[in-house]
């Protein structure tokens, strides 16, 4: 679990859902984001990543609501631009809470308080990975098995690394995935649900054939 600083620089995206262990590529080209890039990089490196929420887009250069829960993240071989921007990629440490937002500098700031997952609760035994894995084919197709081989064979992800990196490249919706971080302890199960009813789902698609698109995003 990480000992995330009290107060952090806030990077809220319409799009973006970080989760512990995955790592993100961002380009970074606002000039308030250039400068949270370059304090951060001052301190620990941390950057909160929210979800932006509702009609967002009325108020995106100033202060639109966001979601309570995000996940921190460390600046992770960063790549500075002639012009000033940069790409950088950043590597999620840890879950938090917004407690209080500060507006004192051009981007958001915010007191947080970690709220991690205990590690027993994203543990899979064996019989809950060959589910996770029968689920995922049947969702995914002939690829799930190749995906799986390199995942959990190769890699060696398990339990947390692999739960998380699912949650967060597997074609969900942006909410959903937002669901998922919020489901904290309940994450493994919350996981399966929504598996499992986009299985229903496309029961009831024409033929029987919809999602077939359906993949790891990557």
């Amino acid at each position: 679990m990480a000992d995330l600083p009290e107060i952090i620089p806030l990077f809220p995206l319409p799009n973006v859902v970080l989760f512990p262990g995955v790592e993100v590529p961002l380009h970074i080209f606002e000039p308030r984001y250039r400068e949270m890039v370059a304090d951060a990089r001052e301190g620990r490196g941390i950057i909160g990543m929210t979800l932006l929420k509702g009609d967002w887009e009325k108020d995106y250069y100033g202060h639109p609501e966001i979601f309570g829960v995000g996940c921190a993240g460390k600046i992770d071989r960063l790549v500075s631009l002639p012009d000033g921007r940069s790409n950088l990629i950043l590597t999620g440490l840890s879950e938090f809470r917004v407690l209080r937002e500060y507006r004192d500098r051009s981007y958001r700031q915010a007191e947080v308080r970690s709220c991690a997952p205990e590690p027993a609760a994203l543990e899979l035994d064996d019989e809950a990975m060959v589910y996770l894995r029968d689920l995922l084919t049947a969702y995914l197709g002939r690829s799930a098995w190749e995906a799986w081989r390199e995942l959990v064979d190769q890699r060696g992800l398990r339990d947390s690394e692999l739960v998380n990196f699912l949650c967060f490249h597997l074609d969900f919706s942006t909410l959903e995935k937002q669901t998922l971080l919020e489901a904290r302890d309940e994450r493994v199960g919350c996981l399966l649900d929504i598996l499992s009813f986009k299985l229903e789902e496309r029961k009831l698609g024409p033929r029987g054939e919809g999602g077939s698109g359906s993949g790891i995003v990557q």
